[in-house]
Parts: structure tokens; C-alpha cells; sequence
């Protein structure tokens, strides 16, 4: 079996398995016990391996840390917290609480403990952020899980019964990057099931690698990569598979406003083998309350703001001197505030850097305080390309969305339109983006030359002269795809119709007046 073939038969099992354990309780509302213990069971290995091969070096060859007694354990502790940003005592560890947890009459308050236990670990250190309320949305106590303890206990032991199951140690020569794709893969599959919500915190693993790779054409490395709206973090994770995670060289920031999509993002960089020094995800409203001032400029921003969400807008006089909203004289619509996001990140964008924007369509054409933004962009040369991407790609929506692309520092004053609204493959029920179809939409973006029906590169003044409209269908006409029509002959074919109707109304009549005869 292929490394591919397993992988797959791998995701098979898992959807199996969080489908089979749900029972009544909505998808969407258990997959935070899934993932959470798919999390649970991933720190138990990761500190266990880091321990044992701490020992391993000392030449202390049998040591197992999961065998060893609590009070033993203590003694690396402090030390361990430093490194890894948590710790589990062995008594704690997944695999040690699933030994006995069919015989734990009072599973739910084990678990209850371990879960406080880790995260307190972390208390008055560095990572103490970064492990606070991770474990929140796993309540083993919740009516959800069934109407009494025992029931409730029972479906837990299933659950840890079928995590223990899975074959993700041995799976890619222990590679931990395993348990990450497990995540991701759970995570499409919720959130394709969970129509509108599911959209909200997830976007599709293609979408975000062509992000990616669009904010790092023509580097091997970056410094800082960053996400203002990062829901459960796969746009910023998508730079640890496109350069390497040793390339982000000071690490991962973002911020989410939705406090179960937060945690689950934490623990998403967790599962990706992240470190908790080399990650920084903040809790609440990036437009009102920016929680990484002292962290800006980023190198590489991607996101996909939630489309056309309310905010204060004008109602919040301060909003006018924001340094990040002013320089436009204008604030984006109450009502709108996607370029309240874009006026953001261009603002925390550094002069060599490059954002990559997922925007609702109305953004590049609707008039008002939105155009007077798009003339500030356009007059000031930030915008580097505008992509037109196909429709149905994004989970909770079909609307065809685009990218709009950002820099400080172009080289000429133009700018770059791409049509790839016909760059996607049907897989599903959805529309998504095949690695060819990624390589065309990037190789077109960095060669920046027109190709008929495809791309347009256009002087600024122009785009002034046609109101500041920044849509591709402006700028890229359509191939026209409708077959040529012969008049002359169709108009025959259509007099040969009329000639048969009469005949056959005349025929009708006769049959008509028979019948009443």
C-alpha cells in the first residue's frame, strides 16, 4: 500500500469513527470531543517521545516516561514545561487514563482533572496563553454525551477506545505531522457538512496554498506570517508546508473573535508540531481591539475575512484616527466591513512583504466609501493583482469569491488581472483547485504578461478612468464560447415549424367537430 493509499484508508476510518461515536449528539457540536481527544492523545505521545529520547541520550535506554511513577516524574517538570510549554504527569497521559478508563466509574471527572491539570501546568510561564482553555469545549460533563454519568462515561470510553485506534504512530515513519493532517482532514470534513458555519472557521486546503505560495514568490524564507481573521489557523499553517516551518523564522500570529474557532486553532498549531514560543494567536475583534501592535510588520498576511460583516464604522468617531483605517480619509460601510480588514493588513504589511486576501466580489465595484478606499489603493499603487476564483470552492457559500493582493513596493505602476474563474475541478459536492490549476493561476501572477481570455495587465490610469472598478471582467474579456448561428437557415427551419403547426391545428379542428358531430 502507497504512503497515499494509507493515508486515505486512514481519513476513511476517522470520518467512520466520528460518524459511528455521535450517535444523537449534532456533528458539529461533537467534533470538539473528537478533536480534543485526538489533541489529548497527541501531547501524551509528543511529551512521552520528548522524554524518552531525553533519556535515551543519557544512555538510559530503557526508560519509559508512560511506566515511570508520578513522583519520579516530578523531578523534570520545571524543566520540560520551558520546553514544550506543557506537561503531563505519566498517571495522566492518554494512554495510561484509556488503560483503565472501562473500569472508571468517574471517567468524566478523571478527564475533567487531566484537562485542568495540563493546562494549569503551563501557569506563570511563557506558553501560559497559548495553553489556557484549551481543553473549554470538551465538557464531559454535558448532557450531549447522554442523560446520566454511566452514559455519558460510556460514550467517552468509546471515544478514547477509537482514538487509541488509530494507527497514527506507526503511520509515515512516526512522523508527527500525522496527527496534523488527521486534524486538517476532520476539520474539512465538519466543516463541509456544516454549511454557513463550517465556512466561518475553515478554508479549503487548496485556497489556502495558493495564499500561500502567492505571498512568497521569489523567497525561500519569511519572518513573520500573519492572519487577522485566522479561524482555525489552516492559512497560516499552509506557509509550514509551502516553505517549511523552520523557514517562518519568528513564527505564526493571528487573531480569531470566535472563542471555540481560537482554541481550535491553538491546538491546530499544536498538532502541526508547532512550539508554543514559535506561535501567537490572540482572542478577539482584530478592527476594534489588535492585539499584535507590538508585532507588526508582517512579511506574508493571508486571510479570508468574513464577508461583509458588520461593524462600528462611523459610529465610533475614534475609528477615523486609527493610523491602520485613516490614511483613506474614509471608513469602510457599517454594514461592510471587508475593506475595514483590507485597510488592516495593508497597514501591518511591511515594505517587502506581500497580503493575500480572500474578498466577497462586491468589494472591487460597489460605489460609495468602498470606491473612495479603492482609489486611495489604486492611486497609491498597493494593489499587485486582482484573481477572479471560480464559484462553489468555499464551504457555506457558492458565490464566485477573488483575491486581492497587496504591496508597498512594486516595481511599476499596474496592475494584474487574472480570470480563473474556469481553474477548478468538481471533487464532491464542491469545486476545488487541482495543483495544475494552482500552478497556472502562480505562474501567471509571476509572469504578469496577457494571455487572451486569461490575464490583463493594466496601467493604473486606466483603472482611475473607469471609476476606480477593480472587478476582472472589467479588464479580461470572456472567451465567447456561444456556437455560430446560420440566420438564413434558421429561419427556414423555423417557417417549416409553422407550416407543420397549421397543419396540425387544422387536423385537430376536423377531429374536434367529429367528436361534437
Amino acid at each position: 500500500m502507497t504512503k497515499e493509499q494509507e493515508r486515505d484508508e486512514l481519513h476513511r476510518t476517522i470520518w467512520k469513527i466520528a460518524n459511528d461515536l455521535r450517535g444523537s449528539v449534532d456533528g458539529w457540536d461533537f467534533k470538539s470531543y473528537v478533536l480534543g481527544m485526538l489533541f489529548y492523545r497527541f501531547i501524551s505521545e509528543n511529551l512521552t517521545n520528548y522524554l524518552n529520547k531525553e533519556e535515551q541520550r543519557a544512555n538510559n535506554d530503557d526508560f519509559d516516561y508512560a511506566l515511570i511513577s508520578d513522583e519520579d516524574a516530578e523531578f523534570a517538570r520545571a524543566e520540560t514545561v520551558l520546553e514544550k510549554g506543557f506537561y503531563i504527569l505519566p498517571s495522566e497521559l492518554f494512554e495510561n487514563v484509556h488503560k483503565k478508563a472501562k473500569d472508571d466509574d468517574n471517567l468524566n471527572e478523571t478527564l475533567s482533572t487531566v484537562f485542568k491539570n495540563i493546562e494549569n501546568s503551563a501557569k506563570g510561564t511563557a506558553s501560559e496563553d497559548s495553553m489556557k482553555g484549551l481543553f473549554d469545549d470538551i465538557d464531559v460533563n454535558s448532557n450531549k454525551l447522554g442523560a446520566t454519568v454511566q452514559k455519558r462515561n460510556a460514550l467517552l470510553v468509546k471515544i478514547m477506545d477509537s482514538i487509541a485506534s488509530l494507527g497514527l504512530g506507526d503511520y509515515q515513519d512516526n512522523n508527527n505531522d500525522t496527527f496534523g493532517d488527521a486534524y486538517e482532514y476532520l476539520m474539512t470534513m465538519y466543516a463541509s457538512n456544516a454549511g454557513k458555519s463550517g465556512g466561518e472557521f475553515f478554508t479549503p486546503s487548496e485556497v489556502s496554498e495558493l495564499l500561500a505560495k502567492i505571498t512568497v514568490v521569489g523567497k525561500t524564507e519569511v519572518n513573520k506570517v500573519y492572519d487577522p481573521a485566522c479561524g482555525s489557523g489552516s492559512l497560516l499553517l499552509k506557509f509550514a508546508k509551502v516553505l517549511g516551518k523552520d523557514k517562518v523564522r519568528q513564527g505564526f500570529f493571528g487573531q480569531e473573535i470566535n472563542i471555540t474557532t481560537y482554541n481550535l486553532c491553538r491546538i491546530n498549531m499544536f498538532l502541526h508540531d508547532i512550539n508554543y514560543e514559535k506561535f501567537d494567536i490572540a482572542h478577539g475583534d482584530t478592527l476594534l481591539e489588535p492585539k499584535h501592535w507590538d508585532d507588526e510588520p508582517f512579511d506574508a498576511i493571508v486571510s479570508n475575512p468574513p464577508y461583509s460583516t458588520k461593524w462600528e464604522g462611523n459610529d465610533n468617531p475614534l475609528l477615523i484616527n486609527d493610523p491602520r483605517f485613516s490614511p483613506a480619509g474614509v471608513l469602510a460601510p457599517k454594514s461592510k466591513a471587508d475593506l475595514a480588514f483590507t485597510m488592516h493588513m495593508l497597514s501591518w504589511l511591511s515594505t517587502t512583504g506581500t497580503a493575500a486576501i480572500v474578498e466577497f466580489p462586491g468589494v472591487l465595484y460597489r460605489g460609495g466609501a468602498e470606491q473612495k478606499i479603492r482609489k486611495y489603493l489604486i492611486d497609491n499603487n498597493y494593489v499587485d493583482a486582482v484573481i477572479q476564483l471560480p464559484p462553489d470552492l468555499f464551504f457555506g457559500t457558492t458565490i464566485a469569491t477573488c483575491i486581492i493582493v497587496l504591496k508597498k513596493s512594486k516595481t511599476e505602476n499596474k496592475t494584474l488581472f487574472i480570470d480563473a474563474s474556469a481553474q477548478f475541478e468538481r471533487g464532491g459536492n464542491k469545486n476545488k483547485l487541482s495543483d495544475e490549476n494552482i500552478e497556472t493561476i502562480e505562474s501567471a501572477y509571476i509572469e504578469r504578461k496577457d494571455i487572451d481570455h486569461f490575464c490583463c495587465l493594466v496601467d493604473n490610469s486606466d483603472i482611475a478612468d473607469n471609476d476606480y472598478n477593480i472587478a476582472v471582467s472589467s479588464y479580461v474579456e470572456q472567451e465567447n464560447t456561444t456556437e455560430e448561428v446560420d440566420i438564413e437557415k434558421l429561419n427556414a427551419q423555423i417557417a417549416e415549424i409553422v407550416i407543420r403547426q397549421n397543419k396540425l391545428r387544422v387536423a385537430i379542428d376536423e377531429i374536434v367537430a367529429d367528436l361534437e358531430g
